[in-house]
């Protein structure tokens, strides 16, 4: 079978907004430079779409035009590693998903235990925030709860009273185990994060917080404008 033939068959089999790269292809087709020639002769002819340097999707074409792939596609080489987790989304990408802003923005972030300047893949900036817990599969949806939580008064389209609002209500909806990891992590998470979490989780009487009152400075005082009228618990936190 030819380079070209076999390539056009392996793309066919991938699902729409499927990205893929060289090494794609290099376990069946050791020539490199022919499978780099077909994918740009393919992208040229408008059969698969260019998303960087290296990197193609099949596009899912609709009445509107053709469908960019999904933000997780887009970074999952930064995000994955020989099957790894190392990575995950969050920040901007994450607070449409957690009901806290209906704005959906072109900034990717990826939390990472190793981080790395921000830079453009096709029409997105991909940034980073530095994450100290270990990242795994079962961590990831409440190390995005807490990257929001640090993060209350960026949220865009959205104000800390609106968005305590919200966290309330996610954390209300927490398994108790889950409710566990939170304060273990949020331990690695700067003290107003912390002050903020212990406020909304005494507020949900749902848990001891005496862990996370007992690591903060007593003297130390947090603002956030607008949440004294949402939480009733905000002067013994130090929350203004």
């Amino acid at each position: 079978m030819k380079t070209t033939e076999y390539i056009a068959i392996t793309i066919d089999r991938f699902p729409k907004g499927y990205i893929f790269t060289y090494d794609d292809f290099t376990s069946k087709v050791n020539q490199k430079q022919a499978v780099i020639k077909a994918l740009n002769r393919m992208a040229a002819a408008g059969k698969i779409a260019k998303l960087s340097k290296g990197k193609y999707y099949k596009p899912e074409t609709t009445p509107f035009g053709k469908l960019l792939p999904s933000q997780k596609q887009v970074v999952k080489d930064l995000i994955e590693d020989n099957g790894k987790t190392v990575g995950y989304l969050t920040g901007y990408s994450i607070y449409n998903k957690l009901g806290l802003t209906t704005q959906v923005s072109n900034t990717i972030q990826i939390g990472k235990n190793q981080v790395r300047p921000r830079f453009k893949r096709d029409t997105y900036t991909i940034s980073f925030i530095k994450q100290k817990n270990t990242i795994t599969k079962e961590s990831i949806p409440i190390l995005q709860i807490l990257d929001a939580i640090r993060y209350i008064k960026k949220i865009p389209d959205s104000n800390p009273r609106n968005s305590c609002l919200r966290f309330l209500q996610i954390i209300k909806e927490l398994k108790e185990k889950e409710i566990t990891l939170l304060m273990r992590l949020a331990m690695k998470y700067p003290p107003a994060t912390r002050a903020l979490l212990g406020a909304m989780l005494d507020e949900n009487k749902n848990t001891s917080t005496e862990t996370l009152y007992n690591s903060l400075n007593p003297f130390t005082k947090y603002k956030l404008t607008g949440v004294s009228s949402v939480l009733s618990n905000t002067e013994k936190w130090n929350l203004i």
